[in-house]
């Protein structure tokens, strides 16, 4: 979640989407690029920056794997590899992935910068390049992800909504995600937008490797700095984070201000439940996962993705990317039900375990 803002391209300078399935030639079956198009037997090289958001391994990897399959007849092959929040290691597995020929590459950046010069390997060897949900700089082919100045926008509209009157009387914290990933400063810029003006700062933070031990330490140091009775709320960029901080706030005996969070993990979802947490960004993946494996099937069979991809978006590297963003959700528990239950992403009972049943009940979910 992270970066340097988007913008949308008001002008269309092309993007060649010509797809290279292999670096071989063939003659009549060769498109415009020379490069030859393959069928459904291709091998779609997935790059996902990090195992502790619950996203990655729980949605992302298998609803791009189920979808490659479905849009293959089962003959596409994924081949997966994480890289736990290190840029190198990314790296690294972007260059074994070159030299092993995938037809094409779906890349979820740890590091925007430091993956372009990877990129653009892949891109020098023929290998088309989808950014997912980040986006990643160098010579891409196509991006799909949320819209993450909404999404920043979203979280400080909900957190001015449940302030309401108090927004004036004491100070809220700013908790936002890694300085390293691009989505972080679009979440970031849009919740500036709404925010400023409106409530006071306090104090601000970007949270190394988005990681819930920084945040929480971040927000011990912001207790310490303001004290506990200044604190009004909590701007936290996503629900990782957000568990941390609430940590704090417990031991520091701080209770009932509203903290924001995004991506609708179970946890967030559970202390949404119990009024811990106010809300989440629900961000529906299904959506996500299939347009980036739509795209990259595309690409490695050399056709057009003027079908699937009606936008254009800039990375600080190439201008007018063929981009899907999708829509967001705020979540709260007034419609956890027409959410995250009813897109099959949580059933009542993953949520609803023991120690949930009883607020479960009280709102009505069950």
């Amino acid at each position: 979640m992270r970066r340097a803002a988007v913008a949308i391209a008001a002008g269309a300078m092309a993007v060649s989407l010509a797809a290279c399935g292999s670096a071989k030639e063939s003659g009549d079956n060769a498109d415009s690029t020379g490069s030859a198009k393959k069928g459904d037997d291709i091998k779609v090289g997935l790059l996902l920056p990090e195992n502790a958001t619950a996203r990655y391994e729980k949605f992302d990897r298998p609803l791009i794997e189920k979808k490659v399959k479905e849009l293959t007849g089962g003959k596409g092959e994924v081949v997966y590899a994480n890289a736990k929040q290190d840029a190198s290691t990314q790296n690294q597995q972007v260059d074994t992935m070159v030299t092993n020929k995938v037809d094409v590459l779906i890349v979820d950046a740890v590091d925007s910068k430091a993956i372009a010069g990877s990129v653009k390997k892949a891109k020098d060897a023929n290998i088309p390049v989808v950014a997912y949900d980040r986006l990643a700089e160098g010579p891409i082919d196509a991006y799909t992800s949320f819209d993450n100045v909404t999404v920043g926008k979203t979280q400080g509209d909900a957190l001015l909504k449940a302030l309401g009157s108090k927004a004036k009387d004491g100070q809220i914290v700013m908790m936002n995600g890694s300085s390293t990933d691009p989505n972080a400063a679009q979440f970031k810029q849009g919740a500036h937008s709404v925010l400023d003006g409106k409530v006071k700062v306090g104090r601000e933070y970007d949270t190394k490797e988005w990681k819930p031990e920084n945040a929480n330490a971040n927000m011990e140091g912001a207790i310490s700095a303001l004290g506990k009775d200044k604190i009004i709320g909590v701007y936290s960029a996503n629900d990782g984070m957000a568990g941390g901080i609430i940590t704090a706030l417990k031991a520091a005996g701080i209770a009932d201000i509203p903290v924001t969070g995004q991506d609708a993990e179970l946890s967030g979802v559970q202390r949404i439940v119990t009024g811990e947490q106010y809300m989440s960004v629900y961000k529906p993946y299904p959506k996500e996962a299939d347009v980036a494996a739509e795209m990259a099937v595309a690409l490695a069979q050399g056709k057009s993705l003027d079908s699937i991809a009606k936008d254009k978006v800039d990375s600080p590297t190439t201008k007018a990317i063929p981009s899907v963003l999708v829509p967001v959700v705020s979540l709260t528990k007034d419609n956890i039900n027409d959410t995250v239950i009813k897109d099959g992403i949580y059933t009542v009972s993953e949520i609803c375990t023991g120690k949930y049943k009883a607020a479960c009940d009280k709102i009505g979910l069950q």
